[in-house]
């Protein structure tokens, strides 16, 4: 690369720098001077490069005699109308009376042959002029030109403006779209009138993602409009979450072995869309190629450059291409401009050679040749179908029109600022500097409509077209206007682009949308995890955890439901929590029902037995008022089970703990009074001893009031101070949700349990002191179990009560209720009932009375 560098220059030096000293006052040139090709002297001219010639011919110089002038090949009809609308501007504008009256614009446009040393060697003749003797005031003079427009690909006009920029000429391309350039420290004079490629990458960026296309590959000019595209490309994609599968860079004088090497490459991957961001000139060979060996199947998406190209869209073995979509400058219609390009003719300049080899191009038809196939300057271009004669496409034809009147406006508010009316002095005034000036600040509107101004970075306003190749009736393939993008309006949502896909026909002309990822899409209810070592389009599907959900397809993450909400089966939705609590209408809190009434019922069988016996001795025994008091009481006991079971309220919670505790104390006092009344009633028979008159009935009535007051003045305190109340337990279990009643003051629970344990043990140690006392009945015996097995049933209730989940908790507790109040009624009535049903003759006073010796419990 240095070597090639330094012989350019040597080349350049000895073109346009190195003299021989002939006198004091003037040297000549040692090699040609560039000469353009079309040119036309008036008031004020404008150079302009085109790449006329597709390719020059390079010849290595030996630098020991003068090189030859390169010679240029194979040419360009397109370019050649871009210079031939660049003569019908300025052939407009010098018939306006609104622009620039009274001067006339003139023009030299050169031909760069798509070689950078061309393009700095034309613009180099058109800052300097192209006399053969120099003289000493040669560097003093004002440059030929004011203005350059050109050139039509990035690389070349990197090298113009690079050459231009320290002289203040400015340059105004039409076609160089590489973002590289709006960098005014690098290119401070440099124009363009077509959209920068940074807009152009983030749009197709946006179109491949607005399609769901992830997965893609690309191909690129080895060139700076190539790689400057791919590179922004790359950096909206990795934004957008594309990935890239292989990148491919060619050149239009590759060799055809790397040509196939790109072609084996996008064969072998397995991405379904190419993004093709290539100069014409590149891509053809490519696709030659590719109809060689008849790949189809591909969506192509495609950069400017190519996307509205007659020539390929004509060529049928080129249809392959069908359903390509890309992004092209918008579409305009220049009236007059069709008749002025049929109107071209050799005979308008007879030694103008450029013309005649025009005519031979777009005629196949040669001025040597007098017979068949030689030229004979009658043929019509109008009946001509070729890429110089079609008006439809004037995308970028329209971009040198305006490039042309950018400078002219420019130049008219010079010339209206200093409002001078001598030629001469125009001339004088008139300096490149001033012209750069107002380039910058220039404004105005087209004839079709299209307001034209440049930004800090000397960029216009990106407007494109959205273009999709379509079938034609001739089997060739035709543009078809399916959308459009503007970076001027609102980036929210993708505002800049719209897309019409009702009317667009992708690859495969089935109608259904191309699929192009690295994986199958994760459905909702699983996330993507990113497989190691590859790009994060390659991902495995990871169903969401308990409790989270995705609901779009590709989800990077679950998301967490809030706490009252768990995740459904298919986890792509968040449904309400189940509350759990025992109900009526479930099998558990059917049989705790069931066997609560059970409870009611046998107590109520065992008061009516009691009420049928109650003159019988072995009912008075033991004060009946009692008994039917604690089969009450019991009967409250069985009951109050069912005020746990429902869904928690802020009533039932007060009531459930409250009538729990006030009923046991009720219960367990009424035992508390039977067993010192048997206890007492024994030792009151002892000599001396006179105590019963202090447990009589009365006095066991009130006992009984006190000590259930005493239960009852602490529940009213717990109540009032911090009652029970409903709670949702969310963190025992993570997929339900469990309702229960919070306890409230953890003191007034205590209190209450603590008071009716306190009850019962005391009943407990009593009973089982009476428990050898030598009656034939002795009811402290049974006390004794009963309370052995209430304080059994509550002593395992508190570790059941801990460990048992949601409603198993409220289960437990009713279980211990009608547990403890089943051991009650059994140990303290089952005796006296199988006495007064089967054992009638042991229901005597003679029998009660009677003593025993007790065993040892």
């Amino acid at each position: 690369m240095a070597k090639r560098t330094v012989s350019l220059l040597l080349l350049l030096l000895l073109l346009h720098g190195v003299c021989v000293q002939a006198s004091v006052e003037a040297c000549r040139l040692l090699g040609q001077p560039a000469i353009p090709l079309l040119s036309a002297e008036r008031d004020i001219n404008i150079g302009a490069i085109f790449a006329i010639h597709r390719t020059a011919l390079l010849k290595m110089h030996p630098f020991t005699s003068k090189p030859e002038p390169t010679k240029c090949i194979s040419l360009n009809l397109r370019e050649f109308k871009f210079a031939q609308t660049l003569i019908f501007a300025i052939e407009e504008i010098n018939n306006s009376t609104q622009l620039l009256p009274g001067v006339s614009l003139g023009y030299k446009i050169y031909d760069s042959c798509g070689s950078i040393a061309q393009t700095v060697l034309s613009g180099m003749a058109l800052m300097n002029g192209y006399e053969d003797t120099l003289s000493d005031k040669s560097c003093f003079r004002p440059p030929a030109v004011h203005a350059i427009i050109g050139e039509s690909t990035s690389s070349p006009t990197i090298g113009l403006a690079s050459v231009a920029g320290p002289f203040n000429l400015p340059v105004i391309s039409h076609f160089a779209t590489c973002a590289c350039l709006s960098n005014r420290k690098k290119y401070p004079t440099f124009f363009r009138t077509i959209p920068s490629d940074y807009y152009q990458s983030r749009a197709l960026a946006q179109l491949v993602k607005h399609f769901g296309w992830t997965w893609i590959g690309t191909v690129r000019s080895r060139s700076d409009y190539g790689n400057n595209g791919i590179a922004a490309f790359e950096e909206a994609a990795k934004q957008e979450g594309i990935c890239i599968e292989y990148s491919e860079a060619i050149f239009r004088t590759d060799p055809e072995e790397q040509i196939l090497k790109t072609l084996e490459v996008i064969k072998k991957g397995t991405a379904r869309v190419v993004l093709a961001f290539i100069a014409l000139g590149d891509f053809i060979p490519l696709v030659k190629v590719i109809a060689q060996h008849n790949i189809t199947g591909l969506q192509w998406v495609g950069s400017e450059s190519w996307i509205t190209s007659r020539t390929l869209a004509e060529t049928k073995e080129y249809g392959f291409l069908s359903g390509a979509v890309g992004f092209a400058v918008a579409n305009a219609k220049l009236v007059g401009l069709q008749d002025f390009l049929v109107n071209v003719h050799p005979d308008q300049e007879p030694n103008n050679d450029l013309l005649k080899e025009f005519w031979e191009t777009a005629f196949q038809c040669s001025f040597r040749n007098s017979g068949s196939g030689g030229c004979t300057g009658s043929e019509r271009l109008a009946e001509q179908q070729n890429e110089y004669t079609d008006v439809s496409e004037l995308r970028i034809a329209n971009k040198v029109y305006t490039a042309v009147y950018s400078v002219a406006h420019a130049l008219h508010n010079v010339l209206k600022d200093f409002k001078f009316s001598a030629i001469s002095s125009k001339r004088e005034r008139l300096t490149i500097q001033k012209v750069l000036e107002y380039m910058r600040n220039v404004r105005f509107t087209v004839k079709t409509g299209e307001e034209i101004f440049f930004d800090a970075s000397g960029d216009p306003v990106a407007r494109y077209d959205l273009v999709n190749w379509q079938p034609a009736e001739d089997e060739s393939l035709m543009f078809r206007h399916v959308g459009a993008y503007e970076s001027s309006l609102p980036s929210e949502q993708y505002q800049h682009l719209q897309v019409n896909q009702e009317n667009m026909l992708l690859a495969g002309n089935s109608g259904q949308l191309p699929v192009s990822l690295c994986c199958e899409s994760c459905p909702p209810g699983t996330r993507k995890a990113v497989q190691k070592g590859r790009p994060v389009c390659c991902y495995d599907c990871i169903p969401c955890a308990e409790g989270e959900i995705s609901n779009g397809t590709d989800s990077s993450d679950c998301l967490p439901c809030d706490l009252e909400y768990w995740s459904n089966e298919s986890k792509d939705r968040c449904v309400l929590k189940v509350v759990e609590f025992l109900s009526y209408t479930e099998i558990m809190g059917m049989v705790l029902c069931i066997f609560s009434f059970i409870g009611v019922l046998l107590t109520a069988i065992v008061s009516f037995l009691f009420y049928l016996h109650k003159e019988t001795p072995i009912v008075r025994a033991n004060n009946s008022e009692l008994s039917f008091l604690l089969l009450f009481s019991l009967s409250l006991c069985f009951l109050c089970s069912l005020t746990f079971i429902g869904r928690p309220t802020e009533w039932s919670c007060m009531l459930r703990h409250t009538v729990f505790g006030i009923t046991f104390v009720l219960c367990i006092s009424c035992v508390l009074g039977k067993t010192i009344v048997v206890l007492m009633a024994f030792r009151a028979t002892l000599p001396g001893r006179n105590v019963m008159k202090w447990f009589g009935p009365a006095q066991q009535r009130f006992s009984v009031v006190c000590l259930t007051f005493i239960q009852v003045i602490i529940c009213v305190l717990w109540l009032t101070l911090s009652p029970p109340f409903p709670y949702m337990n969310l963190s025992y279990y993570r997929q339900k949700i469990i309702l229960e009643c919070n306890l409230g003051s953890a003191l007034g629970v205590w209190a209450v349990l603590g008071y009716t344990g306190l009850l019962s043990i005391l009943c407990f140690v009593l009973a089982f002191l009476a428990r050898k006392l030598p009656d034939n009945f002795n009811e402290a015996k049974f006390i004794t179990f009963s309370m052995l097995i209430f304080c059994a049933v509550w002593l395992t209730f508190i570790p059941a009560y801990v460990s048992s989940p949601g409603k198993f908790t409220v289960a437990v507790q009713i279980f211990a209720i009608l547990a403890s109040s089943c051991g009650l009624l059994f140990c303290i009535f089952a005796p006296k009932c199988y006495i007064i049903l089967l054992k009638p003759e042991k229901n005597t006073k003679k029998q009660m009375m009677g003593k025993s010796s007790s065993k040892s419990l």
